[in-house]
């Protein structure tokens, strides 16, 4: 999951700064894949993975932003 969700960040961020027609469908999903790792995150007691789980929420939360 970790995994996943760095790529579709580093993709999207390339997508948007290139201005690809897609990149809002995109974003949608790395929000989707953000949200979905910050769950898997938030189920670990360790203070590495609350804060991975904060960071994942407010780059959903970012990517909410783009698309809109």
């Amino acid at each position: 999951m970790l995994r996943d969700c760095a790529d579709i960040c580093s993709m999207a961020s390339q997508w948007m700064s290139r201005g690809s027609m897609f990149a809002k469908q995109f974003c949608e999903m790395c929000a989707m894949i953000c949200e979905a790792c910050a769950t898997d995150c938030e189920k670990f007691q360790d203070a590495h993975c609350q804060e991975c789980a904060t960071y994942c929420r407010k780059c959903a939360e970012e990517c909410r932003k783009m698309v809109a």
